[in-house]
């Protein structure tokens, strides 16, 4: 069933502010200079969540849109519901246009290098004294600090804030499998913002808001430095650590397969024993105990492994589901399209591609993990083409249609 929040696409600011209705943030404007991840990704979640975010890009087009690799999926991900205005900011013209659409609005994104916002005019002080209930939100690489002018990326944050180091085997620092230190960033930003906007009920001023990758790590890894405060050991990276619980892995299935099973209460293991008729281990009272089952853990996972070589894949997952057990297929990230969960509860959101070989193409990607009086957020409107309403936001900032089509001529915009 769709979900009631999932709007079709709008084309002008009443329709837009129309289609948000009802949504938790509709009516808040935000202007976001953003590119990568960690700065959309902040506003995205806003976005979601109803506020009318206009995407500053360059007069080509923000440069995320032309990535390839493993960066050719940032853009699509990181800005559906938005709009996009195309403007050249070192263009005096084009800095007064965007200093009309900050008057209006009561959020500023920005995730650029420290100094480049305030060459430009864009700085949180000078915006604050001309706009005081302006919330203005800094993606950075750091807080406040020695490192706070490093440049600093997603790997960077994991590297140095320890992540790597637990993630990978002994030696060999691994980072993490997506961009979650950038993702990260951004919801602790979108976090700070939706706290800021609450706070300005009341005292009817806005603030400067920092959110950073490296204190996102480190937050991230505080459960293993609260790990060594506790025990005095070291804690060892993630393929090498002790386990809580001695079934807790990757097992093989008899179809060459893999799936990851969990046992982590004593309940669990009675429950266990009894649906694989494990009547031995069952009545084994060295095994009562979760810490028991740890210590004799060398000579408990042979006979488990030997037993979920019996089954396959399905017939494994099948019984640990009945069973009420924790477990998971290893899946990959193209294989997610079709999995029944995210189809049947809203998860894949309808969006087109806007640029690279496969533009105009449609797709679906993950919506925000978060549900609401039982409603997912939708798409209220598709990913924007770099500029597509550049021409709509000068019309709402007063631009008449001369002035709009000078500026398009000078090439101060672009749409």
């Amino acid at each position: 069933m769709a979900s009631p929040w999932a709007i079709i696409q709008l084309s002008n600011k009443g329709k837009a502010m129309a289609g948000r209705q009802g949504l938790p943030l509709a009516g808040v404007r935000v202007i976001e200079f953003t590119h990568m991840v960690m700065g959309p990704a902040a506003g995205l979640i806003l976005a979601d969540l109803g506020a009318d975010v206009i995407k500053i890009e360059p007069v080509e087009g923000d440069s995320t849109r032309r990535l390839s690799g493993s960066g050719a999926g940032y853009f699509p991900m990181y800005n559906r519901n938005k709009r996009s205005l195309c403007v050249d900011l070192k263009a005096d013209d084009g800095r007064q246009l965007v200093l009309r659409l900050i008057s209006d609005a009561d959020v500023l994104i920005e995730n650029f290098r420290p100094g480049t916002m305030g060459r430009l005019g864009f700085g949180y002080e000078a915006l604050a004294g001309l706009h005081p209930r302006l919330i203005y939100c800094s993606e950075k690489g750091f807080l406040r600090g020695p490192y706070e002018n490093r440049t600093a990326l997603d790997e960077v944050a994991q590297m140095m804030g320890g992540l790597a180091y637990m993630t990978g085997p002994p030696g060999q620092p691994l980072r993490a499998g997506t961009s979650v230190i950038d993702v990260q960033g951004g919801m602790f930003g979108a976090v700070g913002i939706i706290a800021a906007l609450h706070q300005r009920h009341t005292t009817g001023k806005g603030q400067n808001i920092v959110a950073s990758l490296y204190e996102s790590t480190v937050f991230l890894v505080g459960q293993h430095m609260a790990q060594f405060a506790v025990t005095g050991k070291p804690p060892a990276p993630m393929p090498v650590r002790v386990s809580a619980w001695a079934i807790y892995q990757v097992f093989e299935t008899s179809d060459a397969q893999q799936v990851f099973v969990g046992v982590v209460s004593d309940k669990q293991w009675k429950d266990f024993c009894a649906a694989f008729e494990l009547h031995e281990l069952a009545a084994d009272r060295s095994l009562d105990g979760n810490n028991d089952r740890v210590a004799h853990k060398e000579r408990l996972l042979p006979k488990i492994k030997a037993t979920f070589r019996t089954y396959t894949k399905q017939a494994l997952m099948a019984k640990l589901e009945k069973t009420g057990l924790p477990f998971a297929p290893i899946t990959k990230p193209e294989e997610l399209f079709d999995d029944p969960h995210l189809a049947a509860s809203d998860g894949l959101l309808p969006i087109t591609v806007t640029d690279g070989p496969r533009a105009g193409e449609k797709t679906r990607l993950p919506a925000l993990p978060l549900e609401m009086d039982g409603a997912r957020f939708g798409v209220h409107h598709d990913v924007p083409r770099a500029g597509e309403h550049t021409r709509e936001l000068l019309r709402e900032a007063g631009y008449t249609e001369t002035e709009v089509q000078d500026l398009l001529a000078r090439k101060v915009v672009a749409a």
